[in-house]
């Protein structure tokens, strides 16, 4: 159709409208996950009872797994904060995160078992697949890749991320600190699913959440630990990351 402009006695031809693009998203604008029960599958050992721990005080609901319901209800008495402990199994199907915090031996035989459970959940692997000898550690790497990618292979109904790996079990389980100064590097699949594990570590004061990729790229942020335990023997030190100009 075909409009007539009458100063100049010519039909014009409307002139087609350029599809406006979206605002691209914010990545710092994150979701608020204050309401979600969180579950540590391993939160009897260190670094799941340092999580757990962590995450209880900044406020959110953590619910302690492991393969003794007793063995998780003792370790959440003694960490207080409304934490509750339970089976492993338990703790899967109340959680709507759950995080793997297991023994790397451990890590296929607990997921095979809790398939079920875990369907349909947010999975947030930070499990770090290490062999150590008279020189020290060393990364192992899984037939899948990664530990995170073996959780996925094991995994096929729930989304699984990767995040966590790279925290002092030490600091987490101290009182005295108030603040951890450090990034959590978070990779998955879903951009949903990375910004929502990512505002989680936000919520523990002195932490950031920084995507850092695809669970293809998980190998290496797992084999990472093995360097910054050599630095911790080295300097006597518990080291972090940061990310400089994010």
């Amino acid at each position: 159709m075909t409009t007539s402009d009458p100063a100049a006695g010519t039909p014009q031809t409307p002139t087609p409208q350029t599809p406006q693009k979206a605002p691209a998203k914010d990545p710092w604008d994150l979701p608020d996950v204050s309401g979600l029960v969180v579950g540590v599958l391993g939160g009897t050992g260190d670094q799941g009872r340092g999580l757990a721990y962590r995450l209880a005080k900044a406020g959110q609901k953590v619910i302690i797994g492991s393969r003794v319901a007793e063995r998780a209800q003792t370790a959440a008495g003694e960490l207080g904060l409304g934490i509750e402990g339970a089976d492993n199994a338990e703790c899967a199907r109340r959680s709507d995160v759950v995080i793997v915090a297991v023994p790397w031996d451990g890590h296929a035989k607990t997921l095979e078992a809790l398939r079920e459970e875990l369907a349909g959940k947010l999975v947030v692997d930070c499990v770090n697949p290490l062999g150590f000898d008279k020189k020290g550690a060393y990364p192992l790497k899984p037939e899948e890749g990664s530990a995170a990618e073996q959780a996925a292979a094991l995994l096929p109904q729930s989304r699984v991320t990767a995040a966590f790996h790279h925290l002092s079990a030490v600091l987490l389980q101290d009182e005295s600190i108030d603040e951890i100064d450090t990034d959590v590097l978070v990779l998955g699949e879903a951009r949903a699913d990375t910004d929502l594990v990512q505002a989680l570590a936000a919520r523990i004061p002195g932490m950031r959440g920084v995507f850092a990729g695809r669970l293809r790229n998980a190998h290496q942020v797992e084999s990472l630990v093995a360097n910054l335990i050599s630095m911790n023997r080295r300097y006597k030190a518990h080291t972090g990351l940061r990310v400089t100009d994010v």
